[in-house]
C-alpha cells in the first residue's frame, strides 16, 4: 500500500498501480490512459466524474473523449434524438455535486404529469408544486427555429463542456477499430494511428454503429435489447404551449395496437411528441395524433404534416447481460437504463459508479463487477417491476 495525499491535502492508503508495481495489474496509476467513447450525458459525466475523483485521488491521468458532433453546432446533426426530460432526482444530486444547470440549458419547469386515457384524464402535481423536473433540448432545438434568435443552450453541450474545462482532451472523430495488445485496448479512427489505452470507456447510444467493434473476442459483449421510437418536434409558439400543455408532462395510456407508451413534452415553444413500441408504424403514429385526447391537448390550427423534426431512435429495454470487462465498462444506453423514463438519471447514475471503481477499486472484470454491478443490478429490478406495470395496464386498457 503506498500512502497518498488527495487535492484537499487529506492523506489517505492506496494500492500501488500498475505502472509503480512493475508487475502486470488492473490499477490506474499517474500517467494511465483512459479513453471515453461517445460524448453525450453518460460519456461527458463519467469524463468529469474520473478527472474529479482522480485529481482528489491524487493521480494524473490522460482522457480522451472521442465524440464527432458538436452539440453546440446549430444543426441537426448536433441533436441527439431524445425527448428530453430531466427528473428531480437528477437536477439534485447535479445540485449536490456542484453542477448547477443554467436557465438558458432548462427549457421549462415541470410542476406536473397529465395522465390521459380513453376519454378521460387525471393531473398528478409534483410535490409543493416544485418545478425541479425540467425539459431540455439535447441538441439546439428543432431547425425551423432561426438560430439567430436562440437564447437557449444544448444540454448535451453543457456536459460535454463541462468535461473538456475539467480536463478532458476531445477528439472529434469516430472511433473506426478496436483492437487488443498484450491485454490493452487500442483504438483507432479513421486513416489514424492506433492509440493504446488503460481503460475504455464505452458510452454510445444503441443506435451507434460503433457497439458491433466490440461484439468480437476477447469481450464477446451482448447489445441491448431495444425497442422501436418515434420522436417529432412541433413549433406551436410559446403561448400555445403555455394555454394548450402548460407546465405539465402529458402521458397517454390510448388503447392503440402496437403504442406501449406516449407522451408530450412541452418546451419553450416547442413541444416534442413520443411514441414507443415495437410495432409502431406511420399508421399507429398517426392514429395517435388524430386522437381526441392528443386533439384537445394541440392549438386548433394545428396540423400533423407541419412538423419541423423528425427521427426514428431504437431505444434500450433490456440492458447488456455484462456491462464490462478487464479494463473496459459500458455506461448509459450501452449498458443499462431506465425503462421508458429517466434516461439521462440512469446515466449519470452508471457513469459515476463506473468512474469511482476505476478510480478507487480497479478497472478489472472483477472490480467492474464487484463495484460497478450492483448500480446496473437496481436498474435492471427496477425495471423488472416496469415490465410488470406496464404488462397490467395493458390489460388494463383491453
Amino acid at each position: 500500500m503506498n500512502l497518498r495525499r488527495g487535492s484537499n491535502g487529506t492523506a489517505f492508503w492506496a494500492e500501488p498501480s500498475d505502472r509503480e508495481s512493475g508487475r502486470p495489474g488492473f490499477k490506474l496509476g499517474d500517467g494511465s490512459r483512459v479513453a471515453v467513447i461517445g460524448g453525450g450525458p453518460a460519456g461527458s459525466l463519467f469524463s468529469y466524474y474520473h478527472l474529479s475523483l482522480a485529481e482528489t485521488a491524487g493521480l494524473e491521468l490522460e482522457l480522451d473523449l472521442y465524440e464527432p458532433r458538436d452539440f453546440l453546432s446549430p444543426t441537426p446533426t448536433a441533436c441527439n434524438m431524445c425527448g428530453g426530460i430531466i427528473s428531480e432526482t437528477l437536477v439534485q444530486n447535479f445540485a449536490t455535486d456542484g453542477i448547477n444547470l443554467p436557465a438558458t440549458v432548462n427549457q421549462r419547469g415541470i410542476e406536473a404529469y397529465v395522465l390521459h386515457m380513453d376519454g378521460s384524464r387525471v393531473r398528478i402535481e409534483t410535490p409543493v408544486q416544485e418545478k425541479r423536473i425540467g425539459s431540455v433540448y439535447r441538441g439546439t432545438g428543432p431547425r425551423k427555429l432561426d438560430i439567430e434568435k436562440k437564447t437557449w443552450k444544448s444540454f448535451d453541450g453543457h456536459l460535454q463542456q463541462l468535461a473538456i474545462d475539467r480536463g478532458a482532451q476531445p477528439i472529434r472523430a469516430k472511433v473506426a477499430d478496436v483492437t487488443w495488445r498484450d491485454g490493452l485496448p487500442g483504438l483507432a479512427v479513421k486513416g489514424g494511428e492506433t492509440e493504446v489505452y488503460d481503460l475504455v470507456t464505452v458510452a454510445v447510444g444503441v443506435n451507434s454503429p460503433a457497439l458491433e467493434l466490440f461484439e468480437h473476442e476477447p469481450l464477446h459483449y451482448e447489445l441491448p435489447t431495444t425497442t422501436k421510437t418515434f420522436i417529432r418536434e412541433y413549433y406551436l409558439g410559446e403561448a400555445a404551449i403555455e394555454h394548450r400543455l402548460g407546465n405539465a408532462m402529458h402521458v397517454f395510456l390510448l388503447n392503440i395496437p402496437g403504442l406501449e407508451f406516449a407522451a408530450i413534452i412541452p418546451k419553450l415553444n416547442c413541444a416534442t411528441v413520443c411514441l414507443l413500441g415495437d410495432r409502431i408504424d406511420k399508421k399507429v403514429f398517426e392514429s395517435f395524433l388524430e386522437s381526441p385526447e392528443v386533439q384537445s391537448c394541440m392549438p386548433p390550427e394545428w396540423q400533423i404534416a407541419e412538423f419541423d423534426c423528425n427521427c426514428s431512435p431504437r431505444m434500450n429495454v433490456q440492458g447488456a447481460p455484462r456491462p464490462f470487462g478487464d479494463r473496459i465498462v459500458f455506461i448509459g444506453d450501452s449498458g443499462v437504463t431506465r425503462l421508458y423514463k429517466d434516461g439521462i438519471g440512469a446515466a449519470y447514475r452508471t457513469a459515476k459508479a463506473a468512474a469511482r471503481t476505476a478510480v478507487f477499486a480497479g478497472i478489472s472484470a472483477k472490480d467492474f463487477e464487484r463495484h460497478y454491478w450492483p448500480t446496473c443490478r437496481a436498474i435492471k429490478n427496477d425495471n423488472a417491476i416496469g415490465h410488470l406495470v406496464f404488462s397490467v395496464s395493458g390489460q388494463i386498457q383491453k
